[in-house]
């Protein structure tokens, strides 16, 4: 018998969009992705050569289970620098990429039933890893016409005696946005725990992303090294806790994953200190992808009533096609060749929506865009 858990993870839909495209590769179509969040740099030099070094010299046994000190006081140093905040190594557990920070926080903080407050729409895989470890998301719908920020007073109206804690994304997977100072703020300030998703921050075209230990210490951050530095295969993340919090999170972490890889978290600190210029120049490169996308969507007829101004996302409103989003996404990628993300999943206030990644190739972005024009025009005529 398959467990009740297992069989309640509902499927990541972008995957199931990713492996039909393969397919139709497989089959001799030309397919352009623009579904998958992933960039399509190259890692920097220096990690590169990081990485060789640490293979050569024989780095390759386990670690301490918090990971190795040189990479928390490098990370420290990082959030010094770029948020003028004091974290301390012992505050700082590194893991194999933020799904198992994810997966070892939620099996520290919750108990069966524990509510943690997600916006809807979010990013697709957050309620299964609180549905996984027992507890409960509840969602609470953020709009385009509130910048897609929490109100505060329907979050307070949403808490119960079960309400545990709220967790926030931003930059945002969907919808590229950013929350701002004035709801970062009223966030940690609610009588809940703070858990804050900053995986994207540093892809950051307009504005400035603010962390959540520039307001508290008293709160959870995740972060990592797969996007900002093009170390998606790397798998290496990491989790900032209030100091109580560590040594539980610690023996989950010896338990279940051991330590992070120690090549890896060679390769971290080489990122933290070596790559600022690649970081520039994937941002400019990026940017430029970011103007063009949401140029070529609106003169399609798309409504974006909210730009995205980080991550690599343009969230679409695309309800004038059709109000069945994976319906919808599957046809576009049958008839024009072209992979991108059903809204409906990121929840059921994004349905009707699409999202498009500009983690791919000028050539390719443009390539995609004048396939979904052509898409686009032959629905209207038939």
């Amino acid at each position: 018998m398959i467990s009740k858990r297992a069989q309640g993870i509902t499927p990541f839909i972008v995957m199931d969009v990713l492996e039909r495209a393969d397919e139709l590769t497989h089959q001799g179509m030309n397919i352009i992705h623009l579904e998958v969040g992933e960039p399509d740099f190259d890692i920097p030099e220096c990690v590169k050569n990081a990485v060789c070094k640490a293979v050569h010299d024989g780095q390759t046994h386990y670690t301490h289970s918090l990971g190795t000190i040189e990479l928390r006081e490098a990370i420290c140093e990082y959030y010094l620098n770029t948020y003028g905040v004091t974290i301390h190594p012992e505050q700082i557990l590194v893991t194999s990429g933020t799904s198992p920070a994810m997966f070892i926080l939620f099996s520290t903080l919750l108990e069966c039933g524990d509510q943690v407050i997600i916006s809807d729409p979010h990013y697709a895989c957050y309620p299964n890893f609180i549905q996984f470890l027992k507890g409960s998301p509840l969602t609470i719908p953020v709009y385009e016409s509130d910048n897609y920020e929490f109100q505060i007073d329907r979050v307070h109206e949403a808490i119960g005696p079960k309400t545990k804690a709220i967790f926030i994304n931003s930059p945002s997977n969907p919808t590229g946005t950013l929350l701002s100072e004035t709801c970062l703020k009223e966030i940690v300030n609610l009588p809940l725990l703070t858990i804050s998703d900053e995986i994207y921050h540093g892809l950051v075209y307009e504005g400035k992303e603010h962390s959540v230990l520039e307001y508290s210490d008293d709160v959870f951050v995740l972060n990592g090294f797969s996007k900002l530095y093009a170390m998606t295969g790397l798998r290496l993340g990491y989790l900032i806790a209030p100091k109580r919090f560590i040594r539980p999170m610690q023996k989950v972490q010896q338990n279940f994953f051991i330590s992070a890889n120690s090549i890896t978290q060679i390769a971290g600190i080489a990122a933290l200190k070596e790559a600022g210029e690649d970081i520039k120049r994937m941002k400019n490169i990026y940017n430029k992808r970011r103007k063009y996308m949401v140029k070529r969507l609106k003169q399609m007829g798309f409504q974006i009533p909210v730009e995205p101004t980080g991550a690599f996302y343009v969230f679409v409103n695309a309800r004038h096609l059709s109000e069945n989003s994976y319906s919808l996404a599957f046809d576009i990628l049958e008839k024009a060749h072209v992979g991108v993300t059903p809204g409906i999943d990121f929840g059921k206030n994004a349905e009707g929506y699409l999202r498009f990644s500009y983690a791919n190739s000028i050539e390719n972005i443009e390539e995609g865009m004048n396939r979904l024009e052509r898409y686009i025009a032959q629905q209207k005529s038939s």
